[in-house]
């Protein structure tokens, strides 16, 4: 069988979005006990494995990183009657797509980070190239698949003047799908290399801490832990916590311990015979809604619970007090009988 003919790549300014298309085999009307198909294979230079597509389209629309060549390659497979049932691959064919890259590499912006805060909104941060001259403009486009363009942000961060970043907003219909973000700029006179970047909204997610945080201790010396889910849109159950305990060490730091990584919200710790520690929990998504993400802030409040033997003393207090008054009350009634009203001895009666 021959190979699909006319392989194409186009850029439709999606900021790395890529068509795919060719035409079939030159023979392919001369197969009609048999079912043609094709195996699609794409990769950035530089990647070690090829992700592949079996389908009986002639189109396809994949994203690359435009920062490399884009490589695809496509072969024709015949399997039915036929052949048989036996399959039948055609050679591969290839084509390659580059973007033409200005500008020096050490111009391109760095340390490019970003964070999804409570799945409400995105905020990505850079710091200018090394090559970057004085005054120099820094733009931010983006784009996902429901989109009909790249759309550049319109909420900058700015540094003396400088856009160093950007808060992106009503990214819902984005999340569990590529992001193409691509951040260039331009100064007088100078050529600069922009960023292409390609991000998942859900493995960027970073929630708030978690709220109402409630610490208590049961009469059989066992802590209980327990809080609420943080404020914001990040889903309810798509969210784990790490509670940690510290022991009081009054201001000298205290060491930490991680004592246990769920997804309930409340926990049960056995404390028998020992000081009863600080406690703090923080969040973050969990591996069912998320490869990974940033861990939320550690709650603030710092829990001291009463120890057993603190406990003990506040029971045996007021029993202490209570012998003592009595104590002393005796003292004064049994002083009272050896007086008279006018404060002289009494005297015993004469029959």
């Amino acid at each position: 069988v021959a190979p699909p003919q006319d392989l194409q790549i186009t850029d439709p300014g999606l900021l790395g979005s890529l068509d795919i298309e060719w035409k079939p085999p030159l023979n392919v009307q001369t197969f009609n006990e048999c079912t043609v198909k094709y195996k699609f294979e794409y990769r950035n230079t530089g990647d070690r494995d090829w992700k592949v597509i079996f389908t009986r389209k002639l189109k396809f629309r994949v994203g690359f990183d435009l920062s490399r060549t884009a490589e695809v390659k496509v072969q024709t497979l015949l399997e039915g009657r036929c052949t048989d049932d036996v399959e039948v691959q055609s050679d591969w064919i290839y084509a390659t797509f580059q973007v033409p890259l200005q500008g020096r590499l050490e111009s391109e912006v760095q340390n490019f980070h970003c964070v999804y805060h409570d799945w409400e909104y995105l905020k990505c941060t850079w710091q200018p190239g090394l090559l970057a001259p004085h005054g120099v403009h820094y733009g931010l486009y983006y784009w996902y698949e429901g989109l009909d363009h790249a759309v550049q942000c319109d909420d900058y961060i700015q540094d003396h003047g400088i856009n160093i970043g950007c808060m992106l907003q009503n990214l819902s219909q984005a999340e569990y799908k590529d992001l193409s973000i691509c951040v260039n700029g331009s100064a007088a006179a100078t050529l600069l290399r922009p960023l292409y970047i390609t991000l998942r909204l859900h493995n960027l997610a970073k929630p708030s801490p978690p709220k109402q945080l409630v610490v208590s201790m049961s009469a059989s010396e066992e802590l209980h832990v327990a809080w609420s889910p943080p404020d914001g849109e990040t889903p309810p159950q798509c969210l784990e916590y790490e509670v940690q305990l510290a022991e009081d060490q009054g201001e000298a730091k205290a060491a930490w311990a991680s004592v246990s990584t769920q997804m309930e919200t409340a926990l049960t710790i056995s404390r028998a015979n020992q000081s009863i520690p600080c406690v703090r929990v923080r969040g973050r998504t969990n591996i069912f809604c998320a490869d990974e993400g940033f861990w939320s802030e550690w709650t603030q409040e710092c829990f001291s619970v009463s120890r057993k033997e603190d406990k003990q003393l506040f029971i045996l207090l007021p029993v202490i007090l209570s012998l003592s008054s009595s104590l002393i009350i005796f003292m004064l009634i049994g002083q009272c009988k050896k007086r008279s009203p006018a404060g002289k001895p009494l005297h015993a009666s004469v029959g």
